[in-house]
């Protein structure tokens, strides 16, 4: 749901989900075959691991981190892991990035970078659910474009607060 100022996107779980069925339709509808995704960790890893099992395809993750800051709401100096973990072989042939969302675009941007200069990729391409407008990078698949580049309250959010002994709360009678 976004706010009336368009400032604040809030998703629930059943639209998160959604939407990351509807980038799988979107991917597929494409007609481009890949033979491997890698998803950035930790946004993308949600989405990587369904468009995964959805397209029957081998998951890598490549860590990266840039929100830090004010409870993961600034962004900060780009920190990309130095190796990409995969189940075996090693990162190759036609490759579908997955990350949550293009905010600034600044990481993904990178990560093509990065990847292009891979020389057993053959063809990259890249897949968010949203794009923000204000993103300096456009993927090849988005399900949503965001032009007032609002803050997405993903669901998954309300752990990022939680530690142990509020779980223990949660589940005392």
């Amino acid at each position: 749901m976004l706010t009336d100022d368009g400032k604040h996107l809030y998703v629930s779980w059943d639209e998160y989900h959604m939407l990351t069925e509807r980038l799988a339709l979107k991917i597929h509808a494409s007609g481009w075959q890949f033979d491997q995704i890698l998803c950035l960790a930790r946004g993308g890893m949600r989405p990587g691991d369904v468009l995964s099992r959805v397209f029957d395809k081998p998951l890598g993750i490549l860590s990266t981190s840039s929100y830090r800051d004010h409870s993961g709401s600034v962004q900060g100096r780009l920190d990309m892991a130095t190796y990409i973990t995969l189940p075996q072989g090693e990162l190759g042939g036609r490759v579908l990035l997955v990350d949550d969302l293009a905010d600034s675009g600044v990481t993904l941007r990178a990560v093509v970078e990065r990847l292009r200069g891979m020389p057993a990729i053959s063809e990259l391409r890249s897949a968010v659910i949203w794009t923000k407008g204000r993103s300096c990078y456009v993927p090849d698949y988005h399900v949503e474009l965001l032009p007032t580049s609002p803050w997405i309250h993903q669901p998954f959010e309300e752990y990022d607060a939680l530690r142990p002994d509020g779980l223990a709360k949660k589940f005392s009678i």
